[in-house]
């Protein structure tokens, strides 16, 4: 398929918006909601700082390690489960500014076995492989459903192996893509969350009810970006929304953002975040957004 002005916009919208709320988010992560509002009140500044000291607009691994998912996907004009290892090991060596445990235990098996996925687990349900799988819904957007999962999985598994963590990431690509192709609140609502509420029971979020604290399980961090998504009417309440729950605060603000991003569109994210935005990750974020789309 050939890409339109709308969805481009709407592509450079959910990557400036990934990377947006992973730099708002990290200001809180690991607070609570009471010792946010204590700190801060309501949380809407991207001021760095947090518990990794950031500078402000400084972003963390959900951002960085997309970066590093979409350049695999760009040189090689494919998505190979090789190449992506090979780009989350560089990235790792490159000494980032955190790295969560499941995702340094699976590049560590890739480095010492070659292999690009890590065996099945139960314990591996954690956030990671959706916080840095927007490059996968750009690159896959118009392909078939089994085309969709099939790269979904090889990005995923290189770190998190989990049916559960799957599904999440599944529904999370197919939000961004129906976001992206002008799909309405009601139709990503009755789409892909109502599948995957059919089949993962347990990722039912209530409306008006607040997911507080969410931690790095998949299914605390969705039941937190849902509500925050279709309980609010723009790309800033959705995110601050987010973001003020606490717990996992940059990949729920990263997740959100890109789903929202999708939804709303570039020229929606407030444009005091994006001035706070370090300035080449935003660059790459729009060159990658439009370089990944031809590959549709």
């Amino acid at each position: 398929m050939n890409s339109s002005p709308e969805i481009e916009e709407r592509a450079i919208g959910a990557y400036l918006g990934l990377a947006v709320g992973d730099a708002l988010g990290a200001t809180v992560e690991f607070m609570t909601p009471r010792e946010i509002q204590h700190q801060h009140g309501i949380h809407r500044e991207i001021t760095g700082g947090g518990w990794l000291r950031l500078k402000p607009g400084t972003v963390t691994d959900d951002t960085t390690m997309s970066l590093a998912l979409g350049e695999s996907i760009i040189s090689r004009q494919a998505i190979e489960p090789m190449s992506i290892a090979e780009h989350f090991d560089q990235w790792m060596r490159s000494k980032p500014v955190d790295i969560g445990n499941t995702v340094r235990r699976g590049i560590l098996h890739f480095r010492n076995k070659g292999e690009t996925a890590v065996p099945l687990s139960e314990h591996d349900a954690g956030n990671g492989a959706c916080m840095r799988t927007l490059p996968i819904a750009l690159a896959t957007l118009g392909k078939r459903d089994e085309e969709v999962m099939a790269a979904v999985n090889a990005q995923a598994h290189v770190t998190h192996n989990n049916p559960v963590s799957d599904a999440g990431t599944y529904c999370t690509v197919r939000m961004v893509q129906m976001a992206m192709q002008g799909a309405t609140l009601a139709q990503l609502r009755h789409g892909p969350v109502h599948q995957l509420l059919e089949t993962h029971p347990d990722f039912v979020f209530r409306r008006r009810r607040r997911e507080e604290n969410p931690s790095g399980y998949i299914v605390h961090t969705m039941r937190a970006v849902f509500s925050a998504f279709f309980d609010t009417d723009s790309f800033e309440d959705c995110l601050v929304d987010v973001v003020n729950r606490g717990g996992d605060a940059d990949t729920t603000g990263a997740i959100g953002g890109m789903i929202a991003g999708a939804f709303y569109g570039a020229d929606s994210i407030p444009s005091r975040w994006l001035k706070q935005l370090d300035a080449e990750t935003a660059k790459q974020c729009r060159r990658q957004a439009l370089a990944l789309l031809p590959l549709t």
